[in-house]
């Protein structure tokens, strides 16, 4: 019993150590981080990335400062369809394939639910982006980004 209380308050007197990701310069939206633009601090926030591993080869969403932690939900895969730039419009369903050009109505990775004009018709759509930054509509693309919340 005593050597449990020992063991107890020697954990209790040393204090718990714990580090997370810290912006090392100012980064700018959009950015895709190395190595070099982040440190490893002492300390804990929530939401924090805590290994540089985890953050590396990622898009900054928002502006990042110097000396403050870096959130999870402030990174992102890197786009790979850009504002205003040209795509291909996919829609797949049951064999039949359509494709079309289409205007990307904002940014996108791999997986982000995307606004586009269709070229053709000026209608717009949203539809996920895939690994070739094309823009997939239908129920192809509702499935794949449900089976995302799983």
């Amino acid at each position: 019993m005593m050597l449990r209380l020992l063991a107890l308050l020697s954990l209790l007197a040393s204090p718990l150590r714990a580090e997370m990701l810290v912006a090392a310069r100012m980064i700018p939206a959009g950015t895709l981080l190395e190595p070099r633009d982040v440190l490893l601090r002492e300390g804990t926030a929530a939401g924090a990335v805590v290994a540089v591993d985890e953050a590396v080869g990622l898009e900054s969403r928002v502006v990042l400062y110097p000396g403050r932690p870096i959130r999870a939900a402030e990174l992102g895969p890197p786009a790979l369809v850009e504002r205003n730039q040209i795509v291909t419009l996919v829609y797949r369903r049951s064999g039949l394939l359509i494709a079309t050009e289409a205007r990307a109505l904002g940014r996108g990775g791999l997986g982000d639910m995307l606004r586009v004009m269709n070229l053709a018709s000026r209608s717009t759509v949203t539809g996920q982006v895939d690994e070739a930054g094309r823009v997939i509509v239908g129920p192809s693309a509702r499935m794949l980004h449900d089976l995302e919340d799983f």
